[in-house]
């Protein structure tokens, strides 16, 4: 049994490895702001629904025990604090931490930047510390395919330049690998960085186009569709990101310091994406069609070839199942 820290651990991707690890036979730990960057309801609902664990039983800075896993507690609280960060280190002696907590949004951060400084720079560097004074095992952490930036050379491959980001949020993420290199380099940390592709699936964040889109196409609203349609993304499902994520951390680090690839590299044009949606929810998205938003970037798309060879990796969701998942999850959410 490992004992695990999981950051972020109300979000999409945290609220799923929680429960993966914890049905691997883990103990796990998570903590989480649960912050209103989104409607917050949804991430009390994912803490209910796959941890056990009700709204009132949440009090700050307090750790509660799940109803469901004996084996998992949860902590409201923030990575940026530095006297609760540093006690929950010393009280349970992590072996593995996985850092998915960060503000996220592109476009989010031309209006708020200072959540961006404090949350993914600041908050990043106190796991960093607490990792270092405490013998942390393995550190595993979030990046982003922003880091990419307009690479034009697709695949991306991990060996690609990422020195050319075009939003602060992505320049936020490049920044975490350049502090994690820094950190292993210096104190020996073993660390893993993963690059995630466009994660969806039920339980998805509302500012992402799956959500948004089955929103208004189930409203008959219009949906904003940006640079005219000319965009593809490597959605990736969110099973297959879980596969990835537990065999790394689960694994033997494969070098001091290494980053990998998560998606599912078969990019999708967005107006098929919005035609799975049409044929999921049987009806016809109105679409209004816009140029490009600052920090956006045309594709992406995941060479996975690294994740591939030393972790057997391989997605099997594809777009169209994916979409009927989450619509499916999107009518019960909504009907209750």
């Amino acid at each position: 049994m490992k004992r695990i820290l999981v950051t972020g651990a109300a979000g999409f991707i945290g609220s799923y490895l929680v429960k993966a690890l914890v049905a691997g036979g883990n103990k796990v730990v998570g903590i989480d702001n649960l912050n209103d960057y989104y409607d917050v309801n949804l991430k009390y609902g994912r803490l209910k629904e796959l941890c056990g664990i009700e709204r009132e039983d949440i009090k700050e800075r307090e750790l509660c025990t799940s109803r469901l896993y004996p084996e998992y507690r949860f902590v409201w609280g923030d990575i940026t604090d530095r006297e609760l960060l540093p006690a929950l280190f010393e009280a349970e002696q992590f072996d593995i931490v996985c850092n998915l907590a960060a503000q996220a949004g592109v476009r989010y951060s031309l209006i708020n930047p200072y959540a961006y400084a404090e949350s993914n720079l600041m908050g990043f560097l106190n796991i960093l510390e607490a990792c270092r004074h405490h013998q942390v095992k393995h550190l595993v952490y979030a990046s982003s395919s922003s880091v990419y930036g307009m690479n034009e050379k697709v695949p991306f491959s991990e060996t690609d330049r990422t020195d050319a980001p075009v939003s602060l949020y992505a320049a936020t993420k490049k920044s975490n690998e350049l502090m994690a290199h820094t950190y292993s380099h210096l104190y020996r940390i073993p660390v893993t960085g993963l690059r995630f592709f466009t994660v969806y699936g039920p339980w998805g964040r509302p500012d992402m186009a799956p959500f948004l889109f089955m929103h208004s196409v189930t409203k008959g609203e219009p949906i904003r569709v940006f640079n005219h349609g000319q965009m593809r993304r490597d959605f990736t499902y969110i099973d297959d990101i879980i596969q990835a994520v537990v065999r790394v951390i689960e694994g033997e680090p494969k070098e001091l310091y290494k980053i990998y690839n998560i998606g599912h590299s078969k990019p999708v044009e967005l107006m098929d994406f919005i035609r799975c949606i049409e044929k999921a929810t049987g009806k016809e998205a109105v679409c209004r069609y816009e140029g490009m938003q600052p920090g956006d970037v045309v594709c992406t798309y995941a060479d996975t070839t690294e994740l591939e060879h030393d972790f057997q990796y391989l997605p099997t969701t594809d777009i169209q199942t994916g979409v009927d998942r989450e619509y499916a999850w999107y009518q019960r959410y909504l009907a209750e």
